[in-house]
């Protein structure tokens, strides 16, 4: 027997469940009693389907193994009907050579089984760094009432009696060790304790970032986003999550009410205030993408040109994302940027941002306000030239102001295993002035890995050098810093300027005033750019294939031509006709 939705809704799952055929309303019946589900116990309630992508080589994501009990439970007591599903997922530290192209693949995978299964809305469990924007990208292409969940970030460590976070600790560890200054069994014992527990990274690297944006843009509710892997708090976000869907279903509140231009923006802002990751830069752009919403590459400098940095938090700072939560969390840091916010942007509430967000910061060593900016300097930096004529990118927060002006020589590594064998060469070419050069590591080429922040040569860290200009059509993670010049596009293997740099060609940095130059004439240039060779495909066949053949560029979000609309018409939901099975 089914009952009427609430307020007399017609829910999206009665369509297979309430059938005119009876044929198919058998098949359906049947098929949910042989899985356990009787039709009285979800017939007539929202269907919510909770999407989990944890799996045993994602630390990031384990605790939604746990989470996702809270999240049913929080589903029935709305009067929903919970189903969990599991989708592939994207461990960043084993997808080798990148987690990129999973995203898309991620994304695809989530879209179909929501556009294929009897849903009626979403719970997305995500954290690691492409899980979140994955689902994101998927959410915009179905606009079904959905909601994230986040697993939360692990717990800080300690080595030798000094608290350390992964990611951000792990690379200026490897440089001392690389200098000498700690030994095999230091890093060994580094090793055993700087991880110790689940969740994501706790610094504001790729996974903090991207669940803060979420938050910011409606997609997760309100104070969930920092609250720590380890803290009860979560379990209770993760029930409350459970109830709101049921309560979006109802309301009719999709992606595309929240996801709107304006959250976009606010969303550009807040990365900068926050300090967060570059890749954020291709995410937000593949994120709007699937509304039709066009971010240009030029919005992430000029929309934040008077947000300072107002996190001291690593890769930018100090403190780590226990400290942030404690210190008010991402609530504080919206509350002190809301006056450069447009406060009328709706949350997962339903409510606007000015309504919601406050609560004052609690600490401010750690979130501090916007006229006592912890930097002023901060957001993306977006560079174009000869050299880079689709644009590349900085961020200035995390890179050394001194070189942001800067005139050297190129020295050339055309591909990271090049790189490997020798940067760390004791006769290599180089000093403090060299521009560090890395081609061929583009979306298409091998998916762009996060290879961008080359690692400073031994021989230059003995002698002391701790940052230098690096360039490359690779990303870098999200817990890294340097001047590090990322995203080059269009990239070395799709005949991007880039591939004609040879060692010791002279390159121009100007930071401030977003110039990037290869010192040759234009007549150069254009020789050896028509002496450049195609390089052959990687993957004759199989998904890789496709997503190089298919791959936008960095300033487009590296989403697959096919997957982004090219209007707003385009994007509209397409459902599947529903008959027998």
């Amino acid at each position: 027997m089914s009952r009427p939705g609430k307020d007399g809704i017609k829910l999206r799952s009665e369509e297979w469940f309430n059938h005119p055929s009876f044929e198919t309303r058998f098949q359906h019946a049947s098929a949910m009693r042989a899985c356990g589900h009787n039709p009285e116990s979800y017939q007539g309630r929202p269907i919510i389907g909770i999407f989990n992508s944890w799996n045993d080589l994602l630390s990031c994501n384990a605790p939604h193994k746990e989470l996702v009990e809270h999240v049913k439970r929080g589903v029935l007591l709305a009067g929903g009907y919970p189903l969990e599903l599991h989708t592939i997922t994207t461990p960043s530290d084993f997808m080798k050579p990148s987690d990129l192209p999973y995203r898309n693949l991620m994304s695809m995978d989530v879209e179909e089984l929501i556009r294929a299964l009897p849903i009626d809305g979403a719970v997305m469990l995500c954290e690691c760094d492409k899980t979140t924007p994955a689902q994101l990208m998927a959410a915009a292409s179905c606009d079904l009432p959905v909601l994230q969940l986040a697993a939360g970030h692990r717990s800080s460590g300690t080595f030798r009696g000094k608290k350390v976070n992964y990611g951000t600790d792990l690379w200026k560890y490897m440089d001392d060790f690389k200098a000498g200054l700690l030994s095999e069994s230091d890093m060994k014992e580094l090793e055993t304790s700087i991880s110790c527990t689940a969740g994501g990274c706790p610094v504001m690297g790729t996974a903090s970032t991207m669940k803060s944006l979420s938050e910011i843009i409606g997609m997760m509710l309100p104070g969930t986003a920092a609250i720590p892997a380890t803290d009860a708090r979560r379990r209770l976000a993760a029930e409350k999550t459970g109830k709101r869907i049921v309560e979006m279903v109802y309301e009719g509140l999709t992606p595309s009410r929240l996801m709107t231009e304006a959250a976009f923006h606010n969303a550009i802002k807040l990365l900068a205030a926050l300090g967060g990751s570059t890749n954020a830069v291709l995410h937000l752009t593949a994120i709007a993408g699937r509304l039709g919403i066009r971010i240009h590459l030029e919005q992430y400098a000029s929309m934040t040109k008077d947000i300072p940095l107002i996190v001291n938090l690593q890769p930018s700072g100090e403190y780590s994302m226990d400290d942030f939560y404690h210190a008010g969390g991402l609530s504080g840091v919206i509350y002190e940027l809301m006056p450069r916010l447009d406060s009328g942007c709706l949350t997962a509430l339903g409510l606007p941002l000015a309504e919601v967000y406050t609560q004052r910061p609690d600490n401010p060593r750690v979130i501090v306000p916007l006229d006592q900016p912890f930097k002023v300097e901060s957001g993306i930096r977006v560079l174009r030239g000869n050299l880079a004529p689709s644009g590349a990118i900085l961020k200035p927060s995390a890179s050394s102001r001194e070189l942001w002006k800067h005139r050297g020589k190129a020295y050339v590594f055309d591909s990271y295993e090049s790189m490997l064998g020798q940067i760390d060469r004791d006769d290599l070419d180089v000093d403090a002035s060299t521009i560090l050069v890395l081609s061929n590591c583009g979306p298409s080429a091998i998916g762009m890995p996060e290879w961008g922040e080359i690692p400073i040569p031994a021989k230059l860290l003995k002698e002391g050098v701790t940052d230098m200009v690096r360039i490359s059509d690779a990303r870098m993670s999200g817990t890294s810093y340097g001047t590090v010049i990322l995203h080059v596009a269009p990239e070395a293997a799709a005949g991007g300027p880039l591939a004609i740099v040879r060692s010791g060609d002279l390159i121009a940095v100007d930071v401030e005033q977003g110039i990037l130059h290869l010192e040759l004439s234009d007549e150069t240039i254009e020789v050896r750019l028509r002496e450049l060779q195609p390089a052959p495909a990687r993957y004759p066949r199989g998904y890789l294939k496709l997503f190089g053949e298919h791959v936008l560029q960095a300033d487009e979000g590296c989403d697959l031509d096919f997957l982004k609309p090219a209007n707003k018409e385009e994007a509209r939901f397409v459902p599947p006709i529903i008959g027998r099975g």
